[in-house]
């Protein structure tokens, strides 16, 4: 079963086509990074997968079951980590976990969850208006860690936070996924996503317009990858013309410098350097995921995503959040 799974899913905002007929499927147990410029259609989506919004078209289900008619069982199968969602001033953090763990019926410990985003015994009392973007983060992320979902939903999760952090970050994604939990993760810091992420979804002006590892897009863009390899001497020959997916090389002295078209193109090269000097070094230079990014969206800042006042009321993101960290206390 997938964990995330839509068809043809659009939504429109009046005139405004926000989501255009997007087809994706997330396996269970992966890591999953959706990205895309400002108003490419992320949040939306994210929206329509929550239950808070319709689609116009399409159909979108979640954890098995049909993302709006079984929404509220959805949602309590899922952790979710908002975009800009701010604390109750006067609630500690503890009281919010609390709080969240009374919501979702489970047995968490509150002391051990916030122990486990890195925010110690002293800053869980402290309320949570006096604290930093970053611990502010840390208590989100700690919320929608709440009774192990079976999947994790984080928007702009790295914001705010310090490089410690953003290491830890990293730590419980794939310490979710070793579990078996389904993470997506939908940011601007790509460096990050390529970090944590098995797959990525790349959206623009609604559409998704690339889904694959982050190798395997910059194979399908031609973006090859460069192998420097340091042999122990300098080669009589360089064997490498007829390699398949060789498209160039250069020597100096020691070193070969090799231009990659394809992944299976570097053992390729690397065992036929082998076989003419021992190759006692090598170094491999990637085109970054930004990179990547650029060349699927021009490099396009869309603006906000539309909203249509004439659409129904609806419950947001950052409503559920507030939901699961309810006002309540010791």
């Amino acid at each position: 079963m997938a964990a995330i799974e839509t068809r043809d899913l659009t939504r429109r905002f009046g005139e405004t086509v926000a989501v255009d007929g997007v087809s994706l499927t997330v396996d269970q147990g992966e890591a999953f990074g959706f990205l895309g410029p400002n108003g490419a259609g992320k949040s939306t989506t994210i929206s329509v997968l929550l239950g808070f919004l319709r689609p116009t078209a399409g159909e979108a289900r979640v954890l098995g079951r049909d993302a709006v008619d079984a929404s509220a069982a959805v949602r309590s199968r899922v952790g979710l980590l908002p975009e800009g969602y701010e604390p109750y001033a006067n609630l500690t953090g503890r009281e919010h976990v609390r709080s969240a763990v009374r919501t979702k019926g489970t047995d968490d410990d509150p002391d051990a969850v916030l122990d486990r985003v890195g925010l110690d015994p002293a800053d869980a009392r402290r309320p949570a208006g006096d604290y930093s973007k970053g611990m502010q983060q840390r208590l989100f992320l700690g919320i929608a860690l709440v009774g192990s979902p079976d999947l994790l939903i984080l928007d702009e999760p790295s914001s705010g936070l310090d490089p410690t952090g953003v290491g830890l970050l990293r730590e419980l994604v794939a310490e979710e996924v070793d579990r078996g939990a389904t993470v997506f993760f939908s940011s601007h810091d790509l460096d990050e996503v390529e970090r944590v992420c098995d797959r990525v979804g790349i959206m623009r002006g609604g559409e998704l317009v690339a889904v694959n590892a982050v190798e395997d897009l910059r194979s399908e863009l031609g973006m090859g990858s460069v192998v420097e390899a340091t042999l122990a001497e300098p080669p009589a020959s360089v064997p490498l013309a007829d390699v398949d997916g060789v498209s160039d090389y250069e020597t100096d002295g020691r070193v070969v410098r090799v231009q990659c078209t394809e992944p299976p193109a570097k053992m390729r090269a690397l065992a036929a350097l082998d076989a003419v000097a021992v190759v006692q070094d090598v170094g491999l230079e990637e085109p970054s995921l930004e990179t990547v990014f650029e060349q699927y969206t021009g490099g396009a800042d869309e603006g906000a995503e539309a909203v249509d006042p004439r659409d129904e009321p609806t419950e947001s993101a950052a409503g559920a959040s507030a939901e699961s960290a309810a006002t309540g206390g010791e």
